[in-house]
């Protein structure tokens, strides 16, 4: 097949970090079919100038500028989207000869997506991932355009069978909505030596419990929840440290808070690091945390627990599903006492590490590849057809 991805979670120079599951994903969708991802550049991110280049290997890619107007009129946004789309590479596009779309967010990427694929006589599959769903969707006038998008899709791919399930109360077809959880590449995250790890990290000093953080810094991801219940933990264990590894608007007040708290020296913030970089992280760190306030699955969960590291996160979305209690603490949102608790008690757990190993190698690329494939093929009938004569 020839495929068109479009996309805002994908790399590109403006943020050659951005959507590592994605880039992932397409780039072993592009080993069985030609696969262009074209990826919408937020015009502000445009302005701020280039941080890096970004090569796949096997893909097409290409970007273009979504502008719109700042601040106000989000429920414009898939109509500003479409139609910075279409001035910008709507010839190219209509030239391609694609046989099928993949949308990767819900609003407004899937949105403009489905008008794309209406113009072009196409089909559209959608694949949402979290807040596109928990969030987006739960405003007024962007829920109907979200819930329009996806009952006209051919499919709806799910990374979680809670949001599976919001697909389903939007008015999907279940019997189109189908959940396909991410996959770990096993060759980069696996168990290792947690004292070779910290040394390759300059973190040989560190002499009591590695907590670890590793996501957006913002208030959302639960990164200043984070931050308080260090601190009543910390008080039981003087030689804990806490690490974010990620950027984002809360930086600047993680630094104020770490400081009035009084644990400024125990808390370190290490920055974004690219996505190869982050196995060690995770075989340095006795724990994950992630109390996040929405989730599909994340994508840090699976890769931290291929490492055999235990994980405390949050009960939110698709994290129950994929974190077994054998592999880490789940605390209810927003409860910091319980979280500060849940870090307390799993610090002073003996925890069974390749038995969490051997848990997230169920979660692979090439069962995600080959279910996304199906879906794709199955959505595009003349593709199908072709495939049936040969």
């Amino acid at each position: 097949m020839k495929l068109l991805v479009l996309t805002n979670l994908f790399p590109t120079p403006w943020d050659p970090l951005r959507g590592a599951f994605n880039r992932q994903q397409f780039e072993r969708l592009g080993r069985r079919h030609a696969v262009d991802v074209l990826t919408a550049v937020d015009f502000r991110e445009r302005l701020r100038g280039r941080r890096g280049e970004v090569q796949v290997p096997g893909l097409r890619t290409d970007h273009f500028v979504f502008v719109y107007p700042p601040r106000f009129g989000r429920a414009l946004h898939a109509a500003c989207w479409l139609l910075s789309l279409l001035l910008q590479r709507g010839w190219r596009l209509r030239a391609a000869g694609y046989d099928c779309i993949l949308a990767s967010w819900a609003y407004p990427d899937a949105v403009a997506a489905g008008g794309l694929a209406r113009l072009l006589g196409i089909p559209c599959v959608v694949k949402v991932h979290g807040s596109d769903l928990n969030v987006q969707a739960t405003h007024a006038l962007r829920r109907p355009q979200i819930a329009a998008s996806l009952r006209a899709a051919a499919a709806v791919v799910a990374v979680s069978r809670a949001l599976a399930a919001k697909a389903v109360a939007l008015g999907v077809d279940p019997a189109r909505v189908h959940t396909i959880y991410n996959g770990v590449d096993g060759g980069r995250f696996a168990p290792g030596d947690r004292g070779e790890a910290r040394a390759r990290l300059g973190l040989e000093d560190i002499a009591g419990p590695l907590l670890l953080y590793v996501g957006n810094l913002k208030e959302s991801k639960g990164c200043l929840d984070l931050l308080e219940a260090f601190a009543t933990f910390a008080a039981t264990q003087p030689e804990a440290r806490l690490v974010y590894v990620g950027e984002g608007a809360c930086r600047n007040l993680l630094v104020a808070q770490a400081r009035a708290l009084g644990i400024e020296e125990r808390v370190r913030l290490a920055g974004a690091m690219p996505h190869a970089s982050l196995a060690d992280w995770f075989r340095a760190a006795d724990l994950l945390c992630l109390p996040s306030h929405n989730e599909g699955v994340p994508n840090v969960v699976l890769e931290a627990m291929a490492c055999g590291t235990p994980v405390v996160a949050t009960r939110v979305g698709g994290i129950p599903e994929v974190v077994p209690e054998y592999a880490g603490r789940l605390v209810p949102l927003g409860d910091r006492a319980a979280l500060a608790d849940a870090l307390a008690q799993a610090a002073a757990r003996t925890w069974d590490h390749a038995a969490i190993a051997a848990h997230a190698r169920s979660f692979n690329w090439e069962s995600n590849i080959d279910q996304l494939d199906a879906i794709l093929q199955q959505a595009a009938p003349a593709v199908a057809v072709a495939e049936v004569l040969r």
